[in-house]
């Protein structure tokens, strides 16, 4: 017995687990693109502010409807706006954008209601059958034309708008994931082994 040595008695467990923090959690919200993301809300936004304005300016609509879709529209740059600020990972930079993330959706819900009730009622080309002289096909076929690409164009704007609401869904869900707003923050097990010294 004298010839071994103490050894000395391990301090604490051999084994121990603890919960951290998940380090890289922000890392997650730049997975979403929010570059790309933001400057598509942003130019799909100004496009469809352009195209009520032409609709307004040809007396084809009502000016609160158009007013309503346009302050919508002002909504969703600011969001696509923040979606680009808050690369920097600022936890208050992302709430804002998780914020104007769900109002851009909002808004962009309604304005999809307005382009669809527009599409559906449309008669664009009405107003374009006064002037119809009897066997007149020239100016039957222009009329046609009319309503059609007014059609279209009306459907354009329709798809901006669900490709809208799908681009605020995605930052938001991306968002939400970062700041822990649906469910309680995920935490990383560390497992941690002490070994013992060995035996001489």
């Amino acid at each position: 017995m004298a010839d071994e040595e103490a050894v000395p008695a391990a301090e604490g467990p051999l084994v121990a687990v603890t919960f951290q923090k998940t380090p890289h959690k922000k890392q997650k919200y730049l997975e979403s693109e929010p570059k790309a993301l933001g400057v598509t809300q942003i130019a799909l936004s100004v496009f469809y502010i352009s195209s009520v304005i032409v609709i307004l300016t040809n007396s084809m609509s009502m000016v609160v409807e158009d007013l309503i879709q346009i302050i919508g529209s002002v909504f969703v740059i600011i969001a696509g706006s923040l979606a680009i600020a808050a690369q920097n990972l600022h936890l208050p930079t992302l709430k804002a954008c998780l914020g104007m993330q769900v109002v851009a959706c909002v808004a962009s819900v309604i304005n999809l209601i307005f382009s669809v009730s527009d599409l559906a009622g449309h008669g664009y080309g009405n107003g374009c059958w006064v002037y119809v002289e009897i066997n007149s096909t020239d100016h039957n076929d222009t009329c046609y034309s009319i309503t059609a690409s007014t059609g279209h164009y009306l459907a354009e704007l329709v798809l901006i708008n669900t490709a809208l609401i799908a681009i605020s869904v995605t930052l938001a869900a991306y968002c939400c994931k970062v700041i822990n707003c649906c469910s309680p923050g995920q935490r990383m097990p560390v497992i941690t082994v002490q070994v013992p010294p060995a035996q001489q």
